[in-house]
């Protein structure tokens, strides 16, 4: 009873710790302007099954989309023996589903042994790729420190998840073979039989002490795994799927109008204009993440840091000062740290810092090319450009701190209606020898 008693504690304490950090997540991301998905619900369901349950935008580097698909179903097999062991921890029952699912219950637990293996080895071809093959993308200047350390952490725990299930099946096997209370037959374990013959010379309180070890740092671990995860990339477990519900169907080179400035069109050409719209906001463009919509701060937290996009930039490739996943980083970053402000005092006022100018340069902004290369690259419909548009937005119609260059081509589109410094009359004079 003390053992169901403990359990329950850690169960509810693991739960209300993970809402509240979702709670607050929720918060920080909604400090972003209004956003409005210009897809009907279906298309938007449709978008979401293709690209984050299908993960069909994987599918161009095969080793990287295998491991991923394995992980990820095993993810949700194992869950099933999870839920099992959730049941056991509060009833002080013992393989609780087996006697209601009969048959079903050794084809469950093979499929758990089988996907068990399969993440062990998609892990360890993670591991080595990051850490002894060293691809390039996974070690950039922005992938040093916390980032591969966080990858790490995460790929060495779902392998101690996995060990200690196996060891945990094992013990129990030997265990039932004994007829040993109250472990009765119950389940098939194909992969865990192959630890048995280590487990044979154990005497039976040292088994009851390793299976219930292992038991509570599996289950234990998993608790810690679901409060790790708001601190870390692998929020994109759960955020991808909102993340590809909300992306938007259309070009994603497309620039939404500023409603301040459509309503001193609409003012200057005599066009009635909504009410209040030129005061929606005051700023033009983004200087800092509550500038952004709130899709944008959900992009930021939904990026893995895979390095696909940057992969791909040519401002990147060509050794500009630019990497679409640091922007993204950049941002989550400079909402972490609102986040923590909104942890201490429950309110943001405000801090003196900016993502633009105190993480993001505007040598960064002006380096894009906005060839979109990066949002074709993203497995979950991310859009770093959009974020570097609008910090562009800022620079231009705010601050004035437009490049030289820029600034030439605008003087010449207001004074000769085109951004060369040729009067409009000699527009065509270039073609008059061409015939």
């Amino acid at each position: 009873m003390l053992s169901q008693v403990a359990f329950a504690l850690v169960l509810v304490g693991a739960v209300a710790v993970f809402v509240y950090h979702v709670r607050l997540l929720r918060k920080t991301i909604l400090l972003g302007r209004p956003y409005q998905s210009p897809a009907s619900a279906r298309q938007r369901w449709l978008q979401m099954l293709r690209v984050a349950v299908l993960q069909q935008r994987m599918m161009d580097k095969p080793v990287a989309s295998a491991a991923h698909w394995v992980i990820y179903l095993g993810f949700l097999v194992i869950n099933v023996e999870v839920a099992e062991i959730v049941l056991d921890g509060l009833t002080g029952g013992h393989r609780l589903l087996a006697p209601y699912l009969g048959g079903l219950y050794d084809v469950m637990t093979v499929s758990a042994e089988l996907f068990l293996g399969l993440v062990f080895v998609a892990a360890v071809i993670f591991l080595w790729r990051r850490n002894v093959l060293r691809l390039p993308r996974f070690h950039t200047a922005e992938m040093r420190g916390w980032p591969p350390l966080d990858a790490n952490i995460i790929l060495w725990t779902e392998i101690a998840l996995v060990v200690a299930l196996f060891v945990m099946n094992a013990a129990d096997q030997v265990l039932q073979t004994r007829g040993v209370e109250p472990y009765h037959k119950a389940g098939t374990f194909p992969l865990s039989q192959g630890i048995v013959p280590l487990l044979s010379g154990l005497s039976n309180p040292a088994l009851i002490a390793l299976e219930r070890t292992a038991w509570w740092v599996h289950i234990l671990g998993i608790f810690a795994f679901l409060n790790y995860i708001p601190f870390s990339k692998h929020l994109h477990i759960f955020l991808a799927f909102p993340n590809t519900y909300y992306a938007s169907p259309e070009p994603p080179a497309k620039l939404p109008s500023l409603p301040q400035v459509t309503a001193v069109v609409k003012e200057a050409l005599g066009l009635p204009a909504e009410e209040g719209t030129a005061e929606n906001s005051s700023t033009l463009g983004a200087k800092d993440v509550t500038d952004l919509t709130w899709k944008n701060l959900l992009d930021a937290y939904t990026c893995t840091e895979c390095g696909r996009c940057t992969a791909v930039c040519p401002a990147h490739l060509t050794g500009k000062k630019l990497s679409p996943r640091k922007i993204l980083m950049d941002t989550r970053d400079r909402l972490e740290a609102i986040k923590k402000h909104l942890y201490r005092t429950g309110s943001w006022q405000g801090d003196g810092k900016a993502l633009l100018g105190d993480y993001i340069t505007p040598e960064e902004v002006w380096a894009c090319t906005t060839c979109m290369a990066c949002v074709r690259a993203c497995p979950v419909l991310i859009n770093p450009v959009s974020i570097l548009m609008q910090l562009r937005q800022y620079l231009v119609m705010e601050a004035s701190q437009a490049p030289d260059t820029l600034n030439a081509a605008f003087m010449s589109m207001e004074n000769n209606g085109s951004p060369w410094a040729f009067p409009s009359a000699d527009r065509a004079k270039w073609a008059e020898n061409l015939v």
